[in-house]
């Protein structure tokens, strides 16, 4: 009897919780509602599954409880029960795998008209490209990716030359428009997700995988990676501003092409410590290193130099710039205790690292 009580009680909770609860969808900030939709269905069909078999299951605990002068009586089969069971079930799924097959065909038909742009995931980081004035993305490789050229582009592909390259922690997109997202990992598996957008797809190794959605609600939204990348997986953000056209033009305006990039002349223009900073973010240094002290993947930035730090051996260290250099190049060499050996070593010449040291100094 208490259990047929506790299992009602069981039931009536989920549902009041469901239909009370503050936590459900966020506001959405594109066109697919559909996916709203969607799951709408399967919380009705799952809840309506859900209340029945545990309603059922507490009347055959109270009908059929123990009583002595009773015995249990067996029945080998119910064809009519089976026959039933299996309507329901047949329809129970259909109902659940028909809307998902439906807004699936129209995820993977992108508008002929879509805005393209590329997203490139890297533990733990996110960067953006964007196709120049010629509207084509250039060509990509692994063999060319290093610190003066961190996407990949090849150099001698004349639609490259164009391409705008983000490396900050934002992609802006205009609105009202669609958009094509391809998306590129140079590492692990990743999966870019913005839940205000309600599309999200993974990005695996050696394939370039895409989605599409219309931005429909100007804001600020978070870029998540939701597929467990490593022990950096939770810091790997980024964000996704959604603004008017012209807005977006503006800011497009302002970031680098790929051609920008290969001219030294561009980079002498910038101070030392400018010259890091972009470093720091195209490397994508910032996901695991806090600049505000933040504990993180590895050890803050904030006041680091000059600071003596405790290694895994147990041996006392100073913070100098010949320890930031070996950090940087052969991480592995001198880990800080409390830390794992999972940073990879970075190829930076001489300029590059006298950049970054003293981008590190300021803060």
């Amino acid at each position: 009897m208490v259990l047929a009580i506790i299992l009602v009680l069981l039931v009536v909770g989920s549902v009041l919780f469901h239909f009370l609860s503050p936590w459900y969808l966020t506001p959405i900030a594109s066109n697919w509602d559909f996916i709203d939709d969607t799951l709408t269905i399967t919380f009705i069909v799952c809840g309506f599954v859900f209340v029945v078999i545990n309603l059922f299951l507490a009347y055959c605990v109270y009908r059929y409880r123990y009583r002595k002068d009773r015995r249990a009586a067996y029945e080998p089969e119910n064809k009519r029960l089976e026959w039933w069971l299996t309507a329901f079930t047949t329809v129970g799924v259909v109902a659940m795998l028909a809307p998902g097959l439906f807004v699936w065909a129209k995820y993977v038909e992108v508008p002929e008209d879509a805005h393209l742009v590329e997203a490139v995931g890297k533990q733990w980081s996110w960067s953006y490209r964007y196709p120049g004035a010629d509207g084509v993305l250039g060509t990509v490789d692994t063999r060319h990716v290093d610190a003066q050229n961190p996407f990949g582009m090849n150099p001698d592909d004349p639609n490259g030359q164009d391409d705008v390259l983000v490396s900050g922690s934002e992609i802006h997109l205009p609105l009202g428009s669609p958009v094509k997202v391809l998306l590129r990992s140079k590492d692990v598996l990743h999966d870019f997700y913005v839940p205000q957008i309600r599309a999200k797809m993974d990005l695996v190794p050696g394939m370039i995988t895409y989605f599409w959605f219309t931005p429909t609600r100007a804001g600020r939204y978070d870029v998540l990676c939701a597929e467990l990348c490593g022990s950096g997986h939770y810091n790997m953000r980024s964000f996704m501003v959604l603004e008017e056209e012209a807005d977006f033009n503006a800011w497009l305006a302002t970031q680098p092409t790929f051609a920008d990039t290969q001219i030294v002349q561009v980079a002498s223009s910038m101070s030392p410590v400018e010259q890091g900073q972009q470093i720091a973010q195209s490397q994508g240094c910032i996901g695991c290193h806090s600049l505000d002290g933040a504990p993180g993947v590895g050890p803050t930035w904030k006041e680091l130099d000059g600071k003596t730090e405790t290694l895994a051996d147990g041996s006392i260290v100073l913070v100098d710039d010949e320890y930031l250099i070996e950090s940087i190049v052969a991480p592995n060499a001198s880990i800080v205790a409390g830390y794992p050996p999972i940073m990879p070593p970075y190829q930076l010449d001489e300029a590059q690292l006298s950049a970054l040291i003293a981008y590190i100094k300021t803060l």
